[in-house]
């Protein structure tokens, strides 16, 4: 206790609280980390430009995108839309928000405590004050926000992964609508052929030449093709509005005219290359290794823990007399010495560990099944394209020429035409395989801006659809062929 010299107690008091002040100073962590998850979910996904943050009311966004009117819809004007508008992003963007306001708060240095004691009884009233400082959780700004910022990174990386997957989606929707319209004609080109070739064997029948078994099978395929017709429909149907809802326009009729079916060509570079990138720039990874960066501060934390609390301050004491001192308070470890808490982050430690292992080979798995699909369906695809297409266009002309020379009847005829629709629609089905495992090969790498720097397709055309069956000139039975 000092003896009641005012003056000099200021004195002593001044250097202590000036020290104490530009050690409290020194404790503020470094500025926080400048995070653009705009634009990195904009790099991410391909698109040109960043995405906005949306801000919206109590109640809310709009159940349907406003303006959203156009009668087409190309692909890379759905992405650009989903991307845009997708509220589960909005919401991941918005925890990266959080995260950033929780990496401020992180840096401020907690608020001094003033305590304040009034005493009365015999004699003058007694006044106690006395201003404390948590000098430890002061000591601890720099690690804290370091965690901070770390798991600030890991709310972005997690945005990113929303918005590839958002991506990823909404082209695998586009590519099935597209493949679905462009079967659906084909099924019912092959549906007249059938429609013919049973209406030839009820001819033959009726004439004594065929039998019920010939007509009765015809009849099932043709039951057959009509249901698989409807399935192809509803398939579509079911597409577009799943597309509709992506792109945020839920209660449209969805009846936009999608791009021309183009076949997915592309050149693979090698499978190694794809995994390398994949294990380089998938979100996935880095927010799990961001995460384990944050878990090394709250390790170090946890070392600090059984001195939480302690506090450096003054106090002052009026009592026939004006006294003041510094105090310092400081718990002591006897139940708790942290050893939990330091148990608990290596436990974390080692499954944030364990989660790495799983996720990098998870993405190596995903990597691998996409490019292997996509090779598969390529070669596939050549196949049909190269060979069975050009046999089945060399048989209808050949079944033509007999026909017209007089050395079969138009059975044949409507067969290899039949055989023919359904090579082609052979061909389009294995193109939506194959587009649809370029689209999952480029999300397993991290998204369609990152696989650009593996795999630009080459410039394709568009494939026209088959024209439908006539009747030849001069016939009111046989159609005339055209590969």
């Amino acid at each position: 206790m000092y003896t009641h010299v005012p003056g000099v107690r200021r004195a002593r008091l001044a250097p202590a609280l000036a020290i104490a002040a530009a050690a409290l100073y020194g404790c503020h962590g470094p500025p926080r980390a400048e995070i653009d998850v705009a634009r990195d979910a904009g790099d991410a996904t391909g698109l040109s430009g960043c995405v906005e943050f949306i801000s919206v009311g109590p109640k809310g966004g709009p159940l349907d995108e406003p303006g959203a009117t156009d009668t087409s819809l190309t692909q890379a004007e759905a992405l650009r839309r989903a991307v845009t508008t997708d509220p589960g992003l909005q919401a991941a963007m918005a925890r990266v928000r959080i995260a950033a306001a929780d990496a401020d708060q992180a840096r401020l240095l907690p608020n001094p405590v003033l305590s304040v004691v009034l005493r009365w009884g015999a004699g003058s009233p007694q006044i106690e004050a006395s201003l404390a400082q948590d000098f430890v959780r002061a000591m601890q700004i720099p690690r804290r926000a370091s965690a901070a910022d770390n798991r600030l990174r890991q709310a972005a990386a997690d945005a990113v992964t929303v918005a590839i997957d958002v991506a990823g989606e909404v082209q695998e929707r586009y590519v099935a609508a597209q493949a679905s319209a462009e079967l659906v004609p084909l099924l019912r080109q092959r549906l007249v052929i059938l429609e013919r070739l049973a209406a030839v064997a009820r001819s033959r029948l009726e004439a004594g030449e065929g039998t019920r078994g010939d007509l009765a099978t015809l009849q099932a395929q043709v039951v057959e093709l009509g249901i698989d017709i409807d399935r192809a429909v509803l398939a579509e149907r079911t597409d577009r509005i799943r597309l509709a809802r992506l792109i945020g326009e839920p209660s449209s009729a969805a009846t936009w005219t999608l791009d021309l079916w183009t076949e997915p060509g592309i050149e693979l570079e090698p499978e190694i290359r794809w995994v390398d990138l994949a294990l380089l720039r998938r979100p996935e990874i880095q927010s799990i290794a961001w995460r384990l960066r944050a878990l090394g501060d709250d390790e170090a934390l946890a070392r600090l823990l059984p001195s939480d609390g302690a506090s450096l301050g003054a106090d002052a004491q009026w009592d026939s007399g004006f006294f003041a001192g510094p105090s310092a308070s400081t718990p002591i470890p006897v139940f708790d010495t942290g050893q939990a808490r330091q148990a608990r982050v290596t436990a974390e430690q080692l499954e944030a560990r364990h989660d790495l292992t799983l996720a990098r080979r998870k993405v190596v798995e995903e990597v691998r099944v996409a490019y292997q699909e996509m090779s598969a369906s390529n070669a596939n695809l050549a196949r049909i394209r190269g060979e069975l297409i050009p046999l089945q266009e060399s048989r209808c002309q050949l079944a033509e020429a007999a026909y017209r020379a007089g050395q079969c009847d138009v059975t044949s005829l409507y067969l290899t035409e039949h055989d023919l629709r359904l090579a082609r629609a052979k061909a389009i089905e294995v193109e939506r395989q194959a587009a649809t495992s370029l689209v999952r090969l480029q999300r397993a790498v991290g998204g369609p801006g990152v696989a650009s720097a593996l795999a630009t397709p080459p410039p394709r055309t568009p494939t026209t659809p088959p024209p439908e069956p006539t009747p030849r000139q001069g016939s009111t039975s046989a159609p005339r062929v055209q590969p």
